[in-house]
């Protein structure tokens, strides 16, 4: 055989092995992949809650008699000094010592609650004024570039929360003064004659303007002093309740921001106002006994969702901890367990490569990478069970930068 002929079998032989190989090769497995990045990483708990109106009232009955039949309904909006109730009082039975007693001890302690009110809110003014001096003097500074845009920022954040508890003492003030009101004139009447009569009917008004959040009393019937009728709220301002481990709320400080999730395209922001001194004791889903810590948030006021969220909205919360820049990130999708540490599949020359990972702070989408990748690495996110290292991957259409 000559050598040209023998150059010749031998290539066909290779072609032939060559497309045996390929024929039998196991066929890409279609991943989706991600990038990593870096930038500003927020770390967060994230924890449910449900939203609540900050400043509600619930209007009782100041005497005991008939109470016709309210014709408000829950969203019905009122305005301060609003018909919200009629009671015809009942025969003067509260002539007796005690009830006397009663009703005299009962406007003693709607002045004192007034006078509370009035204290409180001087005190909101006093620190709202001096609140706009220090936003006032950060603001020249900051126009000299002496103070960073962050402590701008937080300086006007502070001038609101400060407008808001003043607003929030006034409307304490209103509520005090309907109080004293209503039990001056409860006194006043038990000391009159000819009740029950249709000309002696007291009218139940609104203290504060604001929006029915719930009819208690939905029938016409018998009342006496202190049941409630109707619960007034101002739906513009809302605050959120979140229980967090009480592991966890040793992480968190009053002030952290915190953005809030009440379905789509309903984001909210706000800051934690308080963390509630004491834990209560919550079985998990899984049975388990769990100490938990409620953490109180203000929300900020947002006109394009007027409307839209209400009291007793569950919220989906992220509550700021800590925050990292220049960090490198790679979402949670893409790690899995390696043992005793964590793990991704880079995707490296059409390869899924096994690359364990050192990882820093984490939450709901991404995790700093403190070792075993760079800006910018693709990787495989959801990898399946059938994902090998070294296996050829192809990345699907739907994958993501």
């Amino acid at each position: 055989m000559s050598r040209r002929s023998s150059a010749i079998l031998a290539l066909i032989v290779l072609v032939a092995l060559a497309a045996l190989r390929w024929a039998f090769m196991p066929p890409a497995i279609t991943v989706e992949t991600a990038r990593t990045i870096r930038g500003p990483f927020v770390q967060t708990v994230d924890q449910d809650g449900i939203t609540r109106v900050r400043d509600r009232y619930v209007v009782s009955a100041p005497l005991a008699g008939m109470l016709l039949r309210p014709h408000l309904e829950a969203g019905d909006p009122v305005q301060r000094e609003q018909l919200l109730a009629t009671i015809i009082p009942s025969a003067p039975q509260m002539l007796d010592p005690r009830t006397h007693a009663e009703l005299v001890a009962r406007l003693a302690a709607a002045d004192a609650r007034l006078k509370r009110a009035g204290a409180l809110v001087l005190q909101a003014q006093s620190a709202q004024r001096q609140t706009e001096i220090d936003t006032k003097r950060i603001e020249d500074l900051a126009a000299q570039n002496f103070v960073s845009r962050t402590e701008r920022e937080r300086a006007a954040l502070e001038l609101d929360i400060r407008r808001r508890e003043l607003e929030a003492a006034r409307f304490e003030q209103d509520a005090a003064a309907h109080d004293q009101q209503q039990a001056r004139a409860a006194l006043s009447l038990s000391q009159a004659a000819g009740a029950g009569r249709a000309k002696d009917a007291w009218p139940v008004r609104a203290p504060v303007a604001g929006v029915v959040l719930r009819v208690v009393q939905e029938s016409e019937g018998v009342v006496s002093p202190g049941t409630p009728i109707v619960e007034i709220g101002d739906t513009g301002r809302l605050e959120a309740i979140i229980d967090v481990l009480s592991s966890e709320a040793t992480q968190i400080h009053v002030q952290a921001p915190v953005t809030l999730t009440a379905g789509e395209g309903v984001q909210l922001t706000g800051r934690v106002r308080e963390i509630e001194p004491g834990a209560f004791t919550k079985v998990s889903a899984l049975g388990v006994e769990e100490q938990r810590v409620n953490i109180v948030v203000e929300l900020l006021p947002d006109p394009r969702l007027a409307g839209r969220i209400g009291d007793g909205y569950r919220v989906e919360a992220a509550i700021e901890i800590a925050r990292t820049d220049g960090a490198v990130q790679v979402p949670v999708a893409a790690l899995f367990r390696e043992g005793q540490s964590w793990a991704v599949f880079r995707v490296l020359d059409g390869r899924a490569k096994l690359t364990p990972v050192q990882l820093g702070p984490r939450n709901r989408e991404y995790a700093v990478v403190r070792t075993g990748l760079a800006a910018g690495d693709a990787v495989v996110i959801y990898p399946s069970d059938g994902l090998k290292d070294g296996a050829r991957v192809e990345a699907s259409d739907s994958a993501r930068d």
